[in-house]
């Protein structure tokens, strides 16, 4: 990946993934059933990757495959005729998994089973329940003050209609591998169980997609290969690291991406390693970048990194995101919509993921083939490489103190990376450095 590239291939695509978020965004997505493969089926007409189907029942680790949902229409016909709580207006009115229900009943027993925001009157929260037997709607709070106002102990008939489905069928994930120039992988995940909210999780899903067409255009000059999911939250992470045992032990570097594209600051969670060279690289990449960041040690709890991190596996993988998860308001609400997500915000994440995957690409442990002291550059031709102070014209000047930081740390047990992050010089300019030590016979790769 060429560093110059970056930000332009960025900016060129940050309106493409909001364009297919666009796209995707009307789709009920649940941790099963077919608004996941319709969601699949459109990310597979850009990138070649495999879908899988694993059937109800199937034992994970401490977990089970759920039943398989889905639902065709869900509503409330008032006393007046009204309908309110349409699923076929937003498809997070319905709690996420409602059985089956088909019903009249009095609004004592409704209220129930409404679920509201009142500190956000006129937002829809977005609410599941995956796990346990139940129905429910999600309408705005000011919606619901005007059904208690309309009621008044007139004890009249409410009409609930949840046409869902839960059977057994199986849980779909999507899988793409580019083959690299040997098998160390990383990993990019990222979660598309959640309906129509776009910063969680459509952002992460067209964000992993445009990087699968980036790395695919490379036609396979790059030195790992890569491995791109698209799975449910939770239960898809835990199926797919019970399915996949046997290929962990590939994986040198990871990151689940999340909340890619409000406009706050980016936030960088750590791997449960905490020093892994995933998060030495992000934190570089965000230090160097002289904008607000944040960085934010591993806990247990969050998205998928926890599974990935769980005690057994301690994989490398960190979460590189904007705004952390449960920290902006809109969250799983309906005001996390095609307008809270930016194509410039987008665009901006996306350019860290590349900057990311370009150190990790380029992050080599180099040997001094002459340590004892400097040796000379001029007779090598070195220095009318060099720029100074004062030579700002040249663009593929290497720097001399990067020159120097390479040479004196370059004795086996310090990558590129270790040496930019001690000397506070961006890796690109380490990189540049070495590159031409390399050419000039002062530097050996370390086997």
């Amino acid at each position: 990946m060429n560093i110059d590239e970056i930000q332009q291939k960025a900016t060129e695509t940050g309106v493409e993934m909001h364009s297919l978020m666009t796209e995707l965004y009307p789709i009920c997505r649940s941790i099963t059933g077919n608004g996941v493969r319709e969601t699949l089926r459109v990310i597979k007409k850009s990138v070649p990757m495999e879908i899988h189907e694993v059937p109800t029942g199937t034992k994970v680790f401490d977990w089970t495959v759920p039943k398989e949902w889905n639902i065709n229409d869900a509503y409330i016909v008032c006393p007046n005729g009204k309908k309110i709580a349409e699923f076929k207006k937003s498809n997070i009115h319905v709690l996420n998994y409602s059985i089956p229900m088909r019903k009249k009943m009095k609004f004592s027993e409704l209220m129930e089973h409404l679920f509201t925001l009142p500190q956000h009157p006129d937002w829809i929260p977005y609410l599941t329940s995956y796990y346990k037997d139940n129905w429910g709607f999600c309408i705005s709070h000011r919606e619901y003050e005007k059904l208690v106002k309309e009621d008044n102990g007139a004890n009249a008939d409410y009409e609930v209609v949840i046409d869902s489905e839960l059977k057994d069928g199986s849980l779909t994930y999507g899988e793409l591998y580019i083959r690299g120039e040997n098998e160390d992988e990383i990993l990019i995940s990222t979660y598309l169980c959640h309906p129509s909210l776009c910063n969680d999780n459509l952002s992460g899903v067209v964000l992993a997609v445009e990087l699968a067409k980036q790395i695919i255009a490379l036609g396979g000059k790059h030195k790992f290969s890569y491995r791109i999911i698209f799975i449910p939250e939770t239960i898809g992470a835990i199926t797919w690291l019970s399915l996949n045992e046997g290929r962990i032990k590939n994986i040198k570097h990871g990151l689940v991406a999340t909340c890619c594209g409000d406009s706050g600051k980016m936030t960088y969670k750590k791997s449960r390693k905490g020093d892994a060279t995933i998060d030495k690289a992000v934190e570089k990449i965000l230090v160097d970048s002289g904008e607000p960041h944040e960085i934010v040690d591993f806990f247990p709890s969050g998205s998928d990194e926890r599974q990935f991190c769980s005690p057994a596996f301690d994989m490398p993988v960190g979460s590189l995101m904007r705004t952390m998860y449960g920290k902006f308001p809109e969250y799983h609400t309906s005001a996390d919509n095609l307008d809270f997500v930016k194509p410039e915000a987008l665009a901006n994440t996306f350019a860290c993921y590349l900057r990311t995957l370009n150190i990790l690409e380029n992050n080599v442990t180099y040997i001094n083939q002459n340590p004892k002291c400097e040796p000379q550059l001029g007779r090598r031709g070195l220095y009318r490489m060099i720029g100074g102070q004062k030579d700002g014209g040249n663009k593929d000047a290497i720097d001399e103190l990067a020159v120097f930081w390479v040479l004196n740390q370059s004795d086996g047990s310090n990558s590129l990376l270790d040496i930019a992050c001690k000397s506070g010089i961006k890796f690109e300019q380490i990189r540049l450095a070495a590159d031409a030590l390399r050419d000039a016979g002062l530097l050996k790769e370390k086997n």
